[in-house]
């Protein structure tokens, strides 16, 4: 990470500013230049709380102190009894965050590890197609970016957050699984930030970003809602919150597929990978080439997996996530755009 992000940052628990120790820094290529980064590092709070940053990418997680056990072992003399204290302080809160995001870390990981980031695009879009699809989703144009703080709450693969920093905005781009570490790897713009972090428990200053952008992450948490009120404090007044969600369809493919899902999705996730590869797949591939579909077998394959494999997904009107905004005191709220299988609603706080 780059030491001047540090500022935006603060513990998901505690809300406290971070104190950085620096272990290893290195050089990293932006399209800026050579900058220097923090590679490796230990984040402290208030209240015994500690963080990584490993790779470059600070590890904001309630279970990173469990996690990055190895990490700590070595960098840290005391990590044995900080565990233990806050093993003790905490027990039920980090219980929770271990139990909740397992399954969708896993999810995840395997999902994003599929993606070719030299050919493959990110659901049928690439390049200035998907920076045009955020614009559309968010009411803003290249130009109104300009000087912008954005915070991509459920990132992926991070294409989009480099396209947004390159019309002048910093964009703070969080994922919860593994799959950070490729985005960051991949990233060549000095305004996009990657870390680890859960979209319950922002690691991020409140009432701080003009944009608050979740594009299909808030139907595959445990409630969407409750996920969705804890995005909101982010948002700076007259700022504004952006949310991608799936809606009810009346198709009966659709509507047997998410049946099917209950099932499936309770299996370990490569047994999910290797099934729907000789299931779903072949079929899957084959009639959307007859229709036409561009998408190449890893993108495809991908897709399924969005689908099948996260534990949670979930499928919400306009109408009910209209009342989530109202609700807390949201203005001009509305749908800006709708395809097959969702729409995205924002409002401005």
């Amino acid at each position: 990470m780059l030491e001047k992000y540090l500022s935006l940052l603060v513990c998901p628990v505690t809300r406290s500013a971070l104190r950085l120790h620096k272990i290893a820094v290195k050089t990293k290529s932006f399209g800026s230049g050579e900058k220097e980064i923090i590679h490796e590092g230990i984040l402290f709070a208030d209240k015994d709380w500690f963080y990584p940053i490993i790779d470059g990418v600070p590890r904001l997680l309630i279970e990173s102190f469990l996690e990055q056990e190895e990490f700590f072992k070595v960098n840290l003399p005391d990590y044995q009894s900080m565990k233990s204290r806050l093993l003790k302080s905490y027990p039920d809160k980090i219980k929770e965050a271990v139990k909740k995001n397992k399954r969708t870390k896993k999810s995840f990981e395997l999902e994003w590890g599929l993606f070719n980031y030299e050919k493959d695009k990110t659901w049928e879009l690439q390049g200035e197609d998907l920076l045009k699809r955020f614009l559309d989703e968010t009411g803003e144009t290249k130009e109104s970016l300009g000087g912008k703080l954005i915070f991509d709450a459920g990132c992926g693969n991070g294409q989009l957050n480099q396209y947004i920093a390159r019309c002048g905005a910093v964009v703070v781009g969080i994922d919860l699984s593994k799959s950070i570490e490729t985005a960051y790897r991949n990233n060549k713009e000095e305004n996009a930030f990657f870390l680890q972090g859960d979209v319950q428990y922002p690691p991020l200053q409140f009432e701080k970003f003009n944009i608050v952008h979740s594009s299909g992450v808030l139907i595959h948490t445990n409630n969407s809602e409750l996920t969705f009120s804890k995005l909101s404090p982010c948002v700076k007044k007259d700022g504004k919150l952006s949310v991608w969600l799936y809606h009810p369809r009346k198709n009966f493919v659709h509507n047997t597929f998410n049946f099917l899902r209950k099932y499936t999705s309770k299996l370990p996730i490569k047994a999910q990978y290797y099934l729907y590869l000789f299931t779903l797949f072949p079929v899957s591939y084959i009639v959307k080439k007859i229709k036409g579909n561009k998408q190449n077998a890893r993108e495809m394959i991908v897709a399924i997996m969005d689908w099948f494999s996260p534990e949670f997904r979930w499928e919400h009107t306009p109408e009910e996530a209209t009342t989530w905004f109202t609700k807390r005191n949201y203005s001009d709220v509305k749908v800006t755009t709708t395809d097959v299988f969702g729409f995205n609603i924002i409002g401005r706080k």
